[in-house]
């Protein structure tokens, strides 16, 4: 089991990523768009840059919703290895059977 502190903060960290997408989107827009001036193009940059560092969605950091392990993590079933292994083991995954030979 993950830190629970850990846990709480990618749970934070995807709370403010979607507070700030919107205002993020807007802002790199104008700071990429190069028909607008430099200096509304560089105060958009400064504005981007004055955001929380962990609104930024590539800060945030898969984990298992059942352990919080963040390694070897599956995306599609969004839980871990070993969570995966245990929940196929008790027969709870319907179509996974543990193999042995």
């Amino acid at each position: 089991m993950a830190k629970k502190a850990m846990i709480e903060r990618e749970k934070k960290r995807a709370r403010l990523v979607e507070k700030y997408a919107a205002k993020r989107v807007e802002l790199k827009e104008i700071a990429n768009d190069e028909s607008r001036p430099m200096e509304e193009r560089f105060k958009a940059r400064l504005k981007l840059a004055k955001l929380p560092r962990n609104s930024a969605a590539n800060r945030m950091h898969n984990r298992c919703q059942l352990t919080g392990r963040p390694h070897a993590y599956y995306r599609k079933l969004k839980i871990s290895r070993i969570a995966l292994r245990e929940l196929g083991s008790a027969g709870q995954l319907p179509g996974v059977v543990k193999s042995s030979w």
